[in-house]
């Protein structure tokens, strides 16, 4: 059923500690996503939230908004390489409505409220957010609309509650800290104790469980700090946190900070030494590599909630090499996971329409992308958890090093772990799992 035509809206602003930062370059003309002659009634609307002002625009707002486009404008004109060769969504071109995902979980809830109920848009994809998903779920359920969650990592989504409606296309904050762990344990196996630094909301109290959990399970002679901080999600400034963290006996910190957060604790953590005084362990890392260059200290274990950004695993594939180069000629640097992700998600929402029709109905599309198993721009993503709403794919980490012959950061021991490795069996909740000595794993 067509839910109408209608405006994008942008308002992009950079906050926090990004200003400091080198910038992704404008696009060399203004991305904007072109129609064919679908500028008719019959023309899709997809709303795409994402954090387009404060401390998260820069480092993961803007490049997933950028990602989404990108991949919307090509599908449009059916220049994705096969077997996305087709122009539209079920043949049917789609504007971009660009929505700002900040000021909170409430005001997200009224937005999405107003999306659906008023501006009539035909699908969902998009946010950022733990606490932003965990509340707009229940809401998709209960106005029935199609919703395609690009990033929002905690377990709880799925775990807490079956979905109709909803679908995550990346895999949960599980995967990137119980692969965290074991690349721990492969890497650093002497290792005597660890603490962390998590944003105390959903996301980050769920990943220092996980890891903490895990690390209980598979390198028991560690010790886990009493002292693990749960600053407010942006705070910013954490000097005391670091403090804290100096004097702690452990040799080994935990974080899954992202966006300004992550980029302020980078900074504020090497002018005090800490990554020379303990390994630092960053599940969300990737973001930073191509934006600190050589502010970003060597030696980190560095994440990439999976297959995206600088740990890309297929790097010579089609889809990988359109993507790549598509970014970079658009916006003057290589695309981080949040570009990666969001286009991931945007892919999704194409098979659905191209299985179900343009005219499909919310339930039609959800039946569509249940259970599907399809190549993204990095990995194969298969929808195997949640009732076949929550995908799986591999999950990687490796140590950071500044490569100065080229100017850039790389990794180095790189190792991937594959998504049944890392992420529970279908119907098992992740704490259950880990607990249970994460039966069923298949390393």
């Amino acid at each position: 059923m067509n839910k109408g035509l209608l405006a994008a809206l942008a308002v992009v602003l950079v906050g926090g500690v990004a200003f400091m930062l080198t910038q992704e370059k404008p696009a060399k003309e203004e991305v904007k996503v072109e129609v064919s002659e679908a500028e008719d009634a019959k023309m899709l609307t997809i709303a795409v939230p994402s954090f387009l002002t404060g401390g998260a625009a820069g480092p993961f707002g803007i490049p997933a908004m950028n990602g989404a486009k990108m991949v919307v404008d090509a599908i449009n004109k059916g220049s994705l390489p096969a077997p996305y060769n087709t122009a539209g969504f079920g043949g049917v071109s789609a504007s971009v409505i660009e929505l700002d995902e900040g000021g909170g979980a409430t005001k997200q809830v009224a937005e999405y409220r107003n999306l659906v109920e008023k501006r009539n848009v035909n699908a969902v994809v998009g946010y950022i957010s733990s606490g932003n998903c965990q509340a707009l779920a229940p809401i998709a359920e209960e106005l029935k609309q199609f919703t395609i969650f690009a990033t929002c990592g905690t377990p709880r989504i799925f775990e807490e509650a079956p979905r109709k409606y909803v679908f995550r296309t990346m895999a949960h904050a599980t995967a990137d800290n119980t692969a965290a762990a074991m690349y721990v344990k492969e890497k650093f196996p002497n290792t005597k104790g660890y603490t962390g630094i998590q944003q105390n909301y959903a996301w980050g109290q769920d990943s220092w469980r996980d890891f903490d959990l895990t690390m209980k399970q598979i390198l028991p002679s560690a010790k886990a700090s009493d002292n693990v901080q749960f600053p407010k999600i942006f705070a910013g400034q954490y000097g005391s946190e670091i403090s804290a963290i100096s004097l702690d006996e452990a040799d080994l910190v935990h974080s899954s900070f992202w966006g300004g957060d992550l980029e302020a604790f980078i900074f504020q953590g090497a002018a005090r030494g800490l990554f020379k005084e303990k390994v630092g362990v960053l599940t969300v890392g990737g973001t930073a590599a191509y934006r600190l260059g050589k502010k970003l200290p060597d030696g980190l274990v560095l994440g990439a909630r999976g297959p995206y950004g600088i740990l890309v695993k297929d790097r010579d594939s089609a889809l990988n090499q359109w993507f790549v180069n598509t970014y970079k000629n658009l916006y003057g640097t290589f695309p981080s996971g949040p570009a990666y992700q969001y286009g991931q998600a945007i892919l999704a929402a194409k098979i659905a329409y191209d299985k179900a029709g343009s005219d499909a109905t919310d339930e039609q599309l959800a039946d569509a992308l249940r259970g599907a198993s399809f190549e993204s721009f990095s990995t194969t993503v298969d929808m195997a958890l949640g009732g076949g709403h929550q995908a799986i794919t591999e999950n990687g980490y490796g140590i950071t090093k500044y490569d100065a012959e080229n100017g850039e950061n790389i990794v180095t021991d790189v190792k991937f772990y594959p998504a049944t490795c890392v992420m529970p069996p279908e119907g098992v909740n992740s704490v259950e799992w880990i607990e249970g000595g994460m039966q069923g794993a298949k390393c």
